[in-house]
């Protein structure tokens, strides 16, 4: 959940709305982003077994995804918002999916929904950086004055850094368990 990089563009597609309105959508898309991602909690595997998918493809997967999504974020490409994109007040795409429950927040949570012995260390973990991403994207406006585009820009960047270690540990976690399985 990468609310600091997300907050440029929470801020371009809200900002014709007023407040009151932003804060509206932003709780109403959190909160759709939650239940997706407590969905994949507990219905990922059965979704893996019924696919056929093994937990070291969905851990290889997700960290090449993620690691993907942590280049961009370091080395981010400049995208315009259509007209057609401001027409109409965002609805699940994009601000829920994929901006929050993204795939690798959900290919994440298939993995190590499992991978623990107390899921409930998991789901408090997931409620408290859903919370404070909630909290991150309720302030952005006030975030993106006192930090201003470079500021935001360079938080962006450190979360990306951050994103590319965790994404190749889980690729390397998953071929380990690849070769482990063969």
């Amino acid at each position: 959940m990468d609310s600091i990089g997300n907050i440029p563009i929470y801020i371009s597609l809200l900002n014709q709305y007023p407040p009151k309105r932003q804060l509206y959508i932003i709780l109403r898309e959190m909160i759709i982003a939650l239940v997706v991602i407590i969905l994949f909690f507990f219905l990922g595997e059965l979704l893996l077994d019924l696919l056929d998918i093994k937990k070291d493809a969905v851990q290889m997967a997700g960290g090449v995804i993620l690691f993907l999504i942590a280049i961009k974020m370091i080395f981010p490409q400049a995208k315009e918002v259509t007209s057609e994109e401001l027409s109409e007040e965002p609805f699940i795409v994009p601000l829920a999916i994929p901006l929050i429950a993204g795939p690798s927040i959900l290919a994440t949570i298939i993995v190590y929904s499992h991978q623990t012995t107390n899921s409930s260390i998991l789901l408090t973990s997931l409620f408290i950086a859903w919370a404070l991403s909630l909290m991150i994207l309720l302030v952005s406006p006030f975030l993106q004055r006192l930090l201003g585009k470079r500021g935001i820009k360079a938080c962006e960047k450190l979360m990306g850094l951050i994103l590319t270690l965790i994404s190749v540990e889980m690729l390397l976690k998953g071929v380990s368990l690849f070769i482990a399985r063969q």
